[in-house]
């Protein structure tokens, strides 16, 4: 370690207390996943209520997910360069201004354009971890690393029931007034507790990189997204999928040429990191489909097969999973520091494939659901507390925000995916009840297998990945 990296070390040692920098952290990142449950409980009602074709009342929810995939990535690398408190408070602000828009919009093209500032507020997680890196000792670190990895389980977990709760007893700009408050008590939290950045990466901004990478990743989600509604073979699809395969892989010949590249693909390129990153995908088909699957099965009818709940009591039996992703960060700390993040990882996964394995032999009493929920919540927990850490024992110091970014990219795809497949499954296979197209169990049983599958291809890729030293031990690290 050079002098100047042992000065900023110093510096940073003299900062407000670390219990208050992770609580604050913790805090915005959960402001930023209760974002993608926010509209959950209205997006039957939105084309009443924003007097617009459920086509288009469908971007309410596939905007968020769109600008998510591509700023997080994006605002990791500019943390690295321009400070990563700095970044945050950008992102913050952005999700207060997105909700403010949505909140004082009656029309479809104001909600929109809202959900897509909200939406870039994604990035505060790695950042978050990236400055938990920067101003922790290595003791304290798997934990606060496993406690903001959970916020992005926790706050989407916490928000659904809150959410339900809102649309069912109050006016719907009632939720984006929420947001917006939450996003402006963070940006005052970090004002105030956060540290400056001394840990700093220059460079440039890849413009042409930054590009590159948002149309690319923009036709790949557009296929995943929308790909059930518009016809998987239909001409649009076709040209979302590969225009975003031919652009990306343009983008990733120009990186590797490139001085200051957005991002160092030979890093990503790294067994550790790459096995990480392609497993991230299946960890978040698998966290996705559950909140897809869990509360249609909840809310339908008992005469078809569901448990006849309402939107609250389904939201609250779903829940759980994220409380426990919290209440296991400490374990999974500890655990991380004894046998290290790749064993965690492995068991989160195995945790996984074991939940769905359960809820497709056992799913007739509602206890049922919870059970499994609950072992979702388990290996989720462990999972997302091992990704981040393998991938910053695995990448240089100034390159934490964009590569922390980079495996939040790929669960986002995950999470997008299962959106799309899962849903378009139940559609595809339901049936008529009175007048109401009900998915049937085989639907539900067809979800869980991918689900399943998903699980095992994590669990297979992270046995291959690398061995590890631990958090004291590895000159990565901060210490």
């Amino acid at each position: 370690m050079g002098a100047n990296e042992d000065k900023a070390r110093r510096r940073l040692s003299r900062t407000p207390p670390k219990w208050a920098i992770v609580a604050v952290l913790a805090f915005a990142g959960l402001c930023s996943s209760f974002m993608f449950t926010l509209v959950v409980p209205l997006q039957a009602e939105l084309p009443q209520l924003l007097n617009a074709s459920r086509e288009d009342t469908t971007w309410v929810v596939t905007i968020t997910l769109l600008v998510a995939a591509v700023a997080t990535p994006i605002s990791g690398r500019l943390g690295d360069m321009y400070g990563k408190r700095r970044v945050v408070i950008v992102l913050l602000a952005l999700l207060i201004a997105g909700s403010l828009i949505a909140a004082l919009s009656g029309s479809i093209v104001g909600v929109i354009i809202g959900r897509a500032l909200q939406g870039a507020v994604t990035g505060v997680v790695p950042l978050g971890i990236a400055i938990m890196r920067d101003v922790l000792p290595p003791a304290r670190l798997g934990t606060a690393v496993a406690l903001m990895s959970a916020t992005m389980g926790v706050g989407g977990a916490i928000g659904l029931p809150v959410a339900a709760l809102l649309a069912e007893h109050a006016d719907w700009h009632m939720l984006f007034w929420l947001a917006a408050a939450l996003g402006v008590v963070g940006l005052a939290l970090v004002l105030a507790v956060i540290p400056e950045d001394v840990l700093r990466s220059p460079g440039r901004l890849d413009v042409l990189g930054a590009i590159g990478l948002a149309i690319g990743l923009t036709g790949i989600l557009l296929f995943v997204s929308r790909g059930a509604e518009w016809g998987w073979t239909s001409p649009v699809t076709l040209a979302c999928i590969i225009g975003g395969v031919i652009v990306l892989l343009v983008w990733g010949w120009y990186q590797l040429r490139t001085k200051d590249p957005l991002l160092d693909l030979r890093v990503a390129a790294r067994p550790a990191v790459l096995f990480t990153n392609i497993a991230a995908i299946g960890m978040g088909f698998a966290l996705f489909g559950s909140n897809i699957t869990f509360p249609q099965l909840l809310e339908m009818p008992a005469s078809s097969s569901g448990f006849g709940l309402d939107m609250v009591g389904a939201s609250l039996i779903v829940m759980p999973a994220g409380l426990v992703m919290m209440v296991i960060s400490p374990l999974s700390g500890r655990l991380e520091r004894t046998v290290g993040p790749r064993p965690l990882f492995t068991i989160g996964a195995t945790a996984i494939v074991l939940s769905y394995l359960f809820v497709l032999l056992w799913s007739s009493e509602v206890w049922h659901i919870f059970v499994a929920n609950i072992l979702i919540g388990v290996g989720i927990g462990f999972s997302f507390a091992a990704m981040p850490m393998i991938i910053m024992r695995s990448v240089p110091a100034n390159e934490t925000g964009a590569s922390n970014g980079l495996n939040a990219l790929f669960r986002s795809i995950g999470t997008s995916s299962a959106s799309a497949v899962m849903g378009g499954i139940l559609a595809a296979m339901s049936v008529d009840a009175g007048g109401v197209a009900v998915p049937t169990r085989a639907a539900f049983d067809v979800c869980f297998w991918l689900a399943i599958a998903a699980g095992l291809v994590a669990v297979v890729l992270s046995l291959f990945i690398p061995r590890q030293r631990s958090a004291e031990q590895h000159p990565s690290l901060p210490g």
